[in-house]
């Protein structure tokens, strides 16, 4: 015949070997000795959140996603860029669909260097409708003849006092755009 379980025993005083659940090596560290979770365990888990929430907190602030049909701030060296001449014109690509191409010339008033331009380029309505708004890198006409063709800023950077022509090219535009001239925004540069 077995002896009956005391009540210490059920009650968690002594573990399955009957060695006291005080004395076990498993709660020596000062964690709680009654079935509550030892103090370890609650600061391992207290810094792993912390490492999640600063590593969330430093990939956040690095490049924040926006959506694509939000108008952006005006980059700060954009003054110093202005925008002259543009024109607008169309053509049929190879596979049969149209182009748009935003002519223009661009000057670098300022007294930095610039390697590149990203602009957004508003395409409104007369509908009340959100406009279109596309966000492309400018690209300044390398040559005219035979054929127009363009390179990024980077290729040849503009220098202080340079005046460039440029070309944004356009596979689609809204339907319902108005024909006048769409708005441009300069919303990032990069200076050396």
């Amino acid at each position: 015949m077995q002896p009956s379980r005391t009540d210490e025993q059920s009650s968690g005083g002594n573990n399955a070997s009957g060695i006291p659940v005080s004395d076990s090596p498993i709660f020596a560290s000062g964690a709680a000795p009654r079935g509550g979770v030892p103090v370890v365990a609650w600061a391992v888990a207290a810094l792993i959140v912390l490492v999640v929430l600063g590593v969330g907190l430093i990939v956040g602030h690095k490049k924040s996603i926006v959506a694509p049909n939000t108008l952006q701030p005006e980059d700060a060296y954009a003054a110093s860029l202005p925008f002259s001449q543009l024109a607008m014109s169309e053509s049929a690509n190879l596979s049969g669909g149209k182009l748009t191409y935003l002519d223009g010339h661009i000057v670098n008033t300022g007294s930095q260097t610039v390697n590149a331009v990203s602009v957004q380029v508003v395409f409104q309505n007369d509908e009340g409708l959100t406009p279109q708004i596309d966000t492309v890198p400018l690209t300044l006409i390398r040559m005219k003849q035979p054929y127009i063709d363009t390179e990024p800023v980077s290729m040849q950077p503009l220098k202080p006092g340079d005046d460039r022509e440029f070309r944004l090219t356009f596979e689609t535009i809204p339907e319902n755009w108005n024909q006048q001239m769409p708005q441009m925004r300069i919303i990032h540069t990069v200076l050396r």
